[in-house]
C-alpha cells in the first residue's frame, strides 16, 4: 500500500528536520527521508551541522581553546601548573559523544512529535511522488500533498588537490585527525578554513592558510576584517592572500603544494592540507527530469523570495537555495514554508541573519557593512567600542576586539552591528533583535544594560554614534 503525507521532507539536516517536526506540529502527516549513517552503519539525522560541520567542530575549537589557554592564560590568573598536554584521540571522542548524543536527540524529537522517519534516499517524481530508495536496494513510491527539498551541501573539491582523506582532506576529514600535524596547510581563508585551522594550530601545529583572493573576509565589515587578519596572524596562522594553489602531489604521507602569488610560482610542503574553499549544493539524484522543478545557472534549485519552486506544493530550502549557507538560515526558511503551507502569510528577513565564525576571538555581524552602505550612497553614523575599555572583558582577560554599531545619519536606525571579540555571536543576535525591531542607535543608547556584562560593550556603542559614550572618548563630529 503507498504511503501517502501532508509533507514530504528530503533531508534531516537542519532545514529539514525543523520543517519536518513543525509541520507535524502544526498537525500536518509528516514523513522525513534521510541516508546519512554514521560509523556504526546507523541512520545518523542532522545533517551536515550536527553530523561533520557547525557541532563538531565547535566541540573541537572549543576543546583547543581550553589547552591553549592552560597552557598559556591561566598563569595571569595565578593558577600555576606544568606539563599540560593534549590527548587528540580523546578530545575527538568527546566530539564524536556529543553529536551521537545530538543525532539521537533528532531521532527523539521525531518520534515524540509524531514524525515517520524513513531512512534511504529521496527522489522527486512528477506529480509530487517521492521515489525512496531504501539501504536493501528496494524502491517505494511516497504520495505527498507537498515536497519540502532540503537536501544541504558538500564540500567543494578542486582538481589542483583532490582530496584523499589521508593526506589532502576536506572538512569531514579534518574532524578526524587523531594526531597533530606538525605542518598543516589549509587552501581558503574562510569560515571552515579559518576555524579549522585555528583548532590545530592551537595544539601545536605550524598552519599556513593559502587564499586565492586578495581581500581577506571579504564579507566582513573592513575594520572587522584587518583585525581579524592582525589578530589571527598573532595567534600563529600563516595567512597567504593572493595565493592560487595550481597543483598538489602526494609523497608517501607529505604534500608538496604549488601556487602562484604576487612573486611568481611557489611551492610549499605539509604534512596535511585541508580544502576548504567552499560547499555545493547537492543535487544529485535528487531530482526526475519530468518532475518540473529547476535549477538556476550555479547548480541550486530555483525558488522564489519563500522557497516555492516552479512547481506548486514543491518547496526548497537551506543549502541547496540561494543565499548563505547557515544552519539557522535554514531552520527558519523550514519553519516559514511549513506555516505558508498551512495558510499563514509568514516571511522572512534576509537582511538580519547574522553571520558568525567561531574563531578566538569569535567574529560576528548582522546587517550591512560600512563599505556597502557607503558604496550605495547611504550617509552613516558609526560608534565602536574597544572591549579594553570593559570591565568585564578586562576581569576575563580577553580584552581583544571591538564592538561596532552603524546607524542611518538621517534617521540614527542601525543598519548594521559588527562585533570581533568575546561572546561576539551572542552581543550580534542582541544587535539584530532590536534591529528586527527597527531600533535607533539612541534606544540602544536609553536600555538598561546590567554590570558588569560584556553587552555592555554593544551600549556603549551605541551611544557613541551620536557622540554619547561614557566610558570612552568620543569622536568629534565634523
Amino acid at each position: 500500500m503507498t504511503q501517502k503525507f501532508d509533507v514530504v521532507v528530503i533531508g534531516a539536516g537542519p532545514g529539514g528536520y525543523v520543517a519536518a517536526i513543525k509541520a507535524a506540529q502544526l498537525g500536518l502527516s509528516t514523513a522525513c527521508i534521510e541516508k546519512y549513517t554514521d560509523k556504526e552503519g546507523k541512520l545518523a539525522l542532522g545533517g551536515t551541522c550536527l553530523n561533520v560541520g557547525c557541532i563538531p567542530s565547535k566541540a573541537l575549537l572549543d576543546s583547543s581553546w581550553k589547552f591553549h589557554e592552560a597552557q598559556d592564560g591561566f598563569a595571569i590568573h595565578g593558577i600555576n601548573h606544568a606539563g599540560v598536554t593534549m590527548d587528540v584521540p580523546a578530545m575527538v571522542g568527546r566530539k564524536a559523544n556529543i553529536v551521537k548524543g545530538l543525532t539521537s536527540g533528532v531521532a527523539t524529537l521525531f518520534k515524540a512529535n509524531g514524525v515517520t522517519s524513513l531512512q534511504g534516499h529521496g527522489k522527486l517524481l512528477a506529480g509530487k511522488k517521492v521515489e525512496l530508495t531504501k539501504p536493501d536496494g528496494t524502491v517505494e513510491i511516497i504520495e505527498a500533498e507537498n515536497v519540502i527539498l532540503a537536501s544541504g551541501s558538500r564540500p567543494i573539491d578542486i582538481p589542483p588537490a583532490p582530496v584523499d582523506q589521508k593526506v589532502i582532506v576536506d572538512s569531514t576529514g579534518a574532524l578526524e585527525f587523531q594526531s597533530v600535524p606538525k605542518r598543516l596547510g589549509v587552501i581558503g581563508a574562510g569560515v571552515i578554513g579559518l576555524e579549522l585551522g585555528s583548532v590545530w594550530s592551537r595544539l601545536g601545529a605550524e598552519v599556513t592558510v593559502l587564499e586565492a583572493l586578495d581581500t581577506f573576509l571579504m564579507a566582513a565589515d573592513t575594520a572587522v576584517s584587518k583585525e581579524a587578519l592582525k589578530t589571527l596572524t598573532k595567534q600563529g596562522l600563516d595567512i597567504k592572500l593572493g595565493a592560487r594553489v595550481t597543483g598538489s602531489k602526494v609523497n608517501g604521507e607529505e604534500v608538496v603544494v604549488t601556487y602562484t602569488d604576487a612573486n611568481g610560482e611557489q611551492t610549499i610542503t605539509f604534512d596535511k592540507l585541508i580544502v576548504a574553499v567552499g560547499r555545493r549544493p547537492v543535487t544529485t539524484d535528487l531530482l526526475a527530469a519530468d518532475c518540473g522543478v529547476t535549477l538556476d545557472e550555479r547548480g541550486f534549485v530555483f525558488v522564489d523570495d519563500h522557497c516555492a519552486t516552479s512547481v506548486p506544493g514543491v518547496f526548497a530550502i537551506g543549502d541547496v537555495v540561494r543565499g548563505m549557507m547557515l544552519a539557522h538560515k535554514a531552520s527558519e526558511e523550514g519553519i516559514m514554508v511549513v506555516e505558508r503551507i498551512k495558510g499563514h502569510k509568514t516571511e522572512m528577513n534576509y537582511d538580519l541573519i547574522p553571520s558568525v565564525i567561531y574563531t578566538h576571538p569569535e567574529i560576528a555581524w548582522v546587517g550591512k557593512t560600512e563599505q556597502a552602505l557607503k558604496a550605495e550612497g547611504v550617509e552613516v553614523n558609526v560608534g565602536t567600542f574597544p572591549f579594553a575599555a570593559s570591565g568585564r572583558a578586562m576581569a576575563a582577560n580577553d580584552t581583544g576586539g571591538f564592538v561596532k554599531v552603524i546607524a542611518d545619519a538621517k534617521t540614527d536606525r542601525v543598519l548594521g552591528v559588527h562585533v570581533i571579540g568575546p561572546s561576539a555571536a551572542e552581543l550580534v543576535q542582541q544587535g539584530a533583535i532590536g534591529m528586527e525591531f527597527g531600533t535607533s542607535a539612541e534606544d540602544l543608547g536609553m536600555m538598561v544594560f546590567s554590570h558588569p556584562t560584556l553587552s555592555e560593550a554593544l551600549h556603549e556603542a551605541a551611544l557613541a554614534v551620536n557622540g554619547g559614550a561614557i566610558h570612552i572618548a568620543n569622536r568629534k563630529k565634523r
